[in-house]
């Protein structure tokens, strides 16, 4: 067996099967669908774990919302997305402040049968940890057919809106990190694949290996030992 993860980082993943914007859209998942979107966030903390080199494991829930998404926060150019305030009630009942690391929400933000959707700024989207989300990094992902889900790398893009978060964390701890984060791997002079996607990139990333003006930048061991938000 090998060795334990170094810190254990807590996760909560919301799921809202439905929303309901009054005179706009009005959309259910399927449960296959819902399956699909949760099968994909459980296969993170595996990747999380692999790709650190074993200094983060990350341990999670997974609360099924029962009502829908009745708000949606604008973000320009039209484009709306679940912040932190369309999602309080959730937020303040299941994560407080001090109860996990990072928050996840998978919303409905498109009908795949009709291609009716909710215009929004991407596929996931991602804000550091605030007073907003309790402390908490948060990080939304829509829904998204079962193909897209399974490539290249099932559970890459929970892990890409997490670092996006991680990267902030251990930048305040004064640990460097690239150009754009999560996002600069191309420039950084990496690409992604059909078999791999960006996790030779996070790979480095998540072990401070990445090459930046004659030096290597990123979260290296030492930094994950510092610690998560909760410490």
């Amino acid at each position: 067996m090998g060795q334990p993860a170094v810190i254990t980082w807590r996760a909560l993943l919301l799921v809202f099967a439905a929303i309901d914007l009054p005179g706009e859209f009005r959309h259910t998942l399927s449960a296959a669908e819902v399956a699909a979107g949760v099968d994909s966030f459980r296969r993170f903390p595996a990747l999380a774990t692999e790709l650190s080199g074993g200094e983060v494991g990350v341990a999670y829930d997974v609360a099924h919302v029962d009502r829908p998404l009745f708000t949606l926060t604008p973000m320009g150019e039209d484009m709306r997305w679940p912040s932190p305030t369309d999602v309080r009630p959730e937020l303040d009942r299941l994560a407080p402040v001090g109860a996990v690391d990072s928050l996840f929400v998978l919303w409905p933000q498109r009908d795949l049968a009709t291609g009716a959707e909710v215009r929004t700024g991407g596929w996931g989207l991602a804000i550091r940890a605030t007073e907003w989300s309790n402390g908490a990094t948060y990080a939304t992902v829509a829904n998204a057919s079962e193909a897209i889900w399974s490539h290249p790398v099932v559970g890459e893009v929970w892990l890409h809106e997490w670092l996006h978060g991680v990267c902030d964390h251990f930048a305040r701890r004064g640990f460097e990190m690239p150009p754009n984060d999560a996002d600069g791997g191309g420039r950084a002079g990496y690409e992604s694949t059909a078999d791999e996607g960006w996790t030779p990139f996070y790979r480095d990333l998540m072990t401070g290996r990445v090459p930046h003006e004659g030096r290597l930048v990123g979260i290296p061991p030492a930094a994950w030992r510092t610690g998560s938000i909760l410490g």
